[in-house]
This record gives structure tokens, sequence and C-alpha cells, in this order.
């Protein structure tokens, strides 16, 4: 499966949520998604990236998989830290966003068993990141509009001489 562009419509669409009990897809496209997400390569990957509308992400910070299904950030510290993020939507470029440095997700695994993420650094970053891909959001969107203004400048440019 391909990973989709900005500024491929489907990025912008609200997921909806799974049901791991009767979705007999969901394993094959948890596969798919790592597959996609160690090929491009990243550390995260939200189901609608590869056009599939489902809230389902997959991440690898620390050498291991994780998949979570209709994940929700319960808890957020106050605390924020801006930094650079990337996304495997918008190859390339990388952009300022402000994010909490720690947060608690909760969702559920493939077998439906209730998950709780206690995460900070990295692991806060990324889930924040794949977590906006389920509603919609690309990094784009959070930025300044300075900032956005000159990542698709960017982002075009790499793309016409790709192109």
């Amino acid at each position: 499966m391909r990973i989709l562009e900005h500024p491929n419509p489907a990025l912008k669409q609200r997921s909806l949520e799974v049901d791991p009990a009767s979705d007999t897809e969901l394993r094959t496209l948890v596969a798919a998604m790592a597959c996609a997400m160690y090929e491009a390569p990243g550390v995260g990957l939200a189901a609608p990236q590869l056009g599939v509308v489902k809230r389902v992400v997959v991440y690898d910070v620390d050498d291991e998989l994780y998949a979570v299904c209709n994940p929700v950030i319960v808890e957020r510290s106050e605390e924020s830290e801006c930094d650079e993020e990337g996304c495997l939507s918008v190859p390339g470029i990388g952009v300022m966003i402000p994010r909490s440095v720690r947060v608690t997700c909760e969702g559920v695994d493939l077998d439906g068993a209730p998950v709780r993420i206690e995460a900070e650094g990295l692991l806060a970053r990324v889930l924040q990141h794949e977590i906006d891909h389920l509603d919609g959001v690309l990094v784009l969107d959070r930025c300044s509009a300075e900032d956005r203004r000159d990542a698709i400048r960017r982002y075009n440019e790499i793309h016409e001489q790709v192109g």
C-alpha cells in the first residue's frame, strides 16, 4: 500500500472507530501499515495515511511495533515543547510543532483489550501526531501561517524536481 501525500483529500477526513472483535481485516491492515511505515522509513503511521478511514495507528519508537485502535488522549501535561516534526504524508518537510511533553492515551489492542499508554518525549509526540491524522489534521495545520506557507513552498519545489 502506498502512503497518501498532501494535498490528498482523504487525509482531511475524520476516521471511524473500529471494533477489533468484528473487523476481520484489522490484522491485515496493521501488517500493511507496519510495512509501509518501516519502508518509508518512519516511527508512526495512521490508517488514513493509507486511505483507510479507520481509527488505527501503529508506531515503533523503541524497536517494538505497537498497534492501537480508537486511541484517545485522555490527559496531557500543561508543559509543552516545540520541536521539528516530519510526516510521511508531507515527505521531505519538517515544521516546528508545539506538543504536550507528556500524554496519557487510551484505546484497545487488536484483541479488543483496553490499552493505557503513559508517554513522554518522542512517544508522546508520535501519539499526538498520529491521533491528529485520525482527526484529519496534518502537521501543516498545526504550524504557524508563515511556517505553513514556507513548508508548502518547499514541498512543492521538492515535488516539481522529482515529478
